[in-house]
């Protein structure tokens, strides 16, 4: 697919992780955009393992990162993508990943982020005192390890993580020197959430950016600009059975970024009682 104002137009990846590898192919072939990498130091806008905290949301901070990117390289179209981690929405036990991908033009005046959130994740951590190789062995089961990297530092009195481990020799040599280092002797091992060492976080990534590259192929139908795509989903389809409101999608609301033009779209029917809290509870 090609898409007439964005054919053949380089624009910028900021990115030091290999998120390129993704999100590249994605773009050439949905948009025709030449991704250039603009390998501009990403830490300095926050860092997983807490040396440098990110300043505001994520979604202003892929924007942020997106616009160093075009500075760096002179392009004046610019892409970024940022990660956050917590607990999954409705279910605190449940960690998730919520990936943003950012597209920026200043040729068009044009700024649109689309985001995935996914269960997909192996954030999470241990504290060990080194001995305890059992708990050790159990969080590297769940996490993925080797294929997935952990990072290791003491879990009191500072010290810098050691980020990248993905050997079991290297983990257990890197553990106890970590565990000198630290107050109590105890260390934390974490998933090293850092793309290019995250098979799974990449794979989120590459959604959030399919998702961006399809809404940025859909023109306006009102002035022809690309992006048009949903801004808003709203809850309440009417259960088929009592029309009690339900917590299913009603209405999709689409929106243009460059002019007012908007779409509703209102689904028809109703939801299954199956999913209704007052004829199911």
């Amino acid at each position: 697919m090609v898409v007439p104002l964005l054919h053949d137009v380089p624009a910028s990846l900021a990115t030091l992780h290999g998120k390129q590898w993704p999100l590249r192919p994605l773009f050439a072939r949905w948009l025709g955009l030449r991704l250039r990498v603009a390998a501009i130091d990403t830490d300095s806008f926050g860092t997983f393992t807490g040396e440098v905290p990110r300043s505001g949301s994520a979604r202003e901070t892929v924007i942020r990162k997106a616009r160093a990117g075009m500075a760096a390289s002179g392009c004046r179209v610019g892409l970024a993508s940022e990660g956050s981690f917590g607990p999954y929405p409705g279910t605190p036990w449940l960690a998730a990943d919520v990936e943003y991908v950012a597209f920026v033009d200043d040729r068009l005046g044009l700024t649109v982020v689309e985001s995935v959130l996914s269960a997909e994740t192996n954030h999470g951590h241990v504290v060990t005192d080194g001995r305890d190789l059992g708990s050790l062995l159990a969080f590297l089961r769940r996490c993925g390890f080797p294929s997935h990297a952990v990072t290791v530092q003491p879990a009191t009195g500072g010290g810098r993580p050691v980020k990248g481990v993905h050997r079991l020799g290297e983990l257990i040599s890197t553990v106890r020197d970590a565990a000198r280092l630290s107050a109590d002797g105890r260390v934390r091992v974490s998933a090293d959430l850092r793309a290019h060492v995250n098979p799974s976080r990449m794979r989120v990534i590459a959604a959030a950016g399919r998702r961006l590259a399809e809404r940025l192929a859909t023109p306006c139908p009102a002035c022809a600009m690309p992006g048009f795509g949903r801004v808003e989903t709203v809850m309440g389809l009417p259960c088929e059975a009592c029309w009690c409101p339900t917590d299913q999608v009603a209405t999709v609301v689409r929106c243009c970024v460059s002019c007012p033009y908007t779409a509703r779209t209102e689904r028809t029917g109703g939801a299954d009682p199956s999913v209704c809290e007052r004829c199911n509870p």
